[in-house]
């Protein structure tokens, strides 16, 4: 009797539909196909310098509740329409999270928020989620944290992010160079942009891997590169960012790297030492810098929810506060309206 060499660790190995059949299941619409094409071109354009609008990527830092993340959407959406002329409003529906030991991951990963870890529910019900978004007018954003989710969901996203744990992973920026959508590379947990440099490089290069095709079947993915590449500053764990000088050395890091010097800057993470309260004066410290001419500062992004803070999972899930973060702490929706506005007033006059 040989002994067992393979999936020694491995409890279960359960398949999951074929992004092919999934999307055949949930088909976008023509509508939603024509929203996410414009949204994605006016990005573009704010990213390119053909656009001198500004970009605000807003919303939860986590959705862990499709209608709480409808609820808001449609808020947003009305915002959106309310600032158009001066401000790109492109709300956060994120359903992965990463984790610095264990905890919740995410809404396609637990989408019953019990551990019980139904993949294959999690992805419909962010499917469905972000077809709702997209169906209000509203551009979506979201982190890539899996290689493979974009299959399942890459059609509906306007916007991608990779985080300040993945932009040093190889695999992470091969996965960029190939997705049709911007993306922006948040600077490394430590504060350093040099990471971001190297990552950019290496997404808009063409680019070969594993990756899996529509049939779930594995495949070499050959990439043409990711021309919409560009730095989110988040601050890190020498403090924030965000501030003239600290943009300042940034842009000058980017030139002197060859890469596009576009930035959008987190009002929130260590932007904001971590302090949801002080989320709102960053913003406008950014806006700030804008009006007064640094057009190399194309937008900002904040954690906003229907309502401010944060809550614990609790093991009665009914008792959880309608419309709170599980995650990190956010705005709310009313505060988020008060500084978009005067963002918008601002920068339109």
């Amino acid at each position: 009797m040989t002994a067992p060499v393979t999936d020694l660790n491995i409890a279960s190995n359960v398949p999951l539909p074929a992004p092919a059949f999934f999307t055949h299941q949930m088909p976008r619409t023509p509508e939603q196909e024509d929203t996410v094409f414009a949204a994605r071109k006016r990005i573009e354009d704010i990213l390119q310098g053909r656009s001198n609008r500004f970009l605000v990527i807003v919303g939860p830092c986590s959705i862990h509740h499709s209608g709480e993340g409808i609820e808001y959407a449609e808020r947003l959406a009305a915002l959106a329409r309310e600032v158009a002329d001066s401000i790109e409003i492109v709300m956060r529906v994120y359903f992965e999270k990463p984790r610095t030991s264990v905890g919740w991951k995410g809404l396609i990963m637990d989408p019953d928020l019990d551990g019980t870890a139904n993949l294959a529910s999690g992805l419909e019900v962010a499917r469905r989620l972000l077809g709702n978004v997209v169906d209000l007018g509203l551009p979506t954003a979201t982190e890539f944290l899996d290689p493979i989710t974009p299959q399942y969901l890459g059609d509906l996203i306007c916007w991608a992010a990779i985080g300040a744990r993945t932009v040093e992973s190889q695999t992470h920026r091969q996965m960029a160079s190939g997705l049709s959508m911007p993306v922006g590379f948040k600077n490394a947990t430590s504060g350093a942009i040099g990471p971001v440099v190297n990552a950019l490089k290496a997404s808009m290069a063409p680019q070969t891997f594993f990756g899996i095709g529509p049939e779930g079947v594995a495949s070499m993915v050959s990439t043409k590169g990711n021309g919409n590449c560009h730095t989110v500053l988040r601050g890190g764990d020498g403090g924030p960012n965000w501030d003239e000088a600290s943009v300042a050395v940034t842009v000058e890091t980017l030139l002197a790297g060859g890469v596009t010097p576009s930035v959008v800057i987190d009002a929130s993470h260590a932007n904001c030492d971590k302090d949801f309260r002080r989320m709102p004066s960053v913003f406008e410290g950014i806006v700030d810098q804008r009006a007064s001419g640094n057009t190399r500062i194309v937008g900002a992004m904040l954690e906003s929810n229907l309502v401010e803070g944060n809550q614990k999972i609790a093991g009665d899930r009914s008792q959880l506060t309608k419309g709170q973060s599980i995650t990190d702490p956010c705005i709310s929706c009313e505060t988020t309206e008060t500084i978009v506005r005067r963002a918008a007033a601002q920068l339109g006059s």
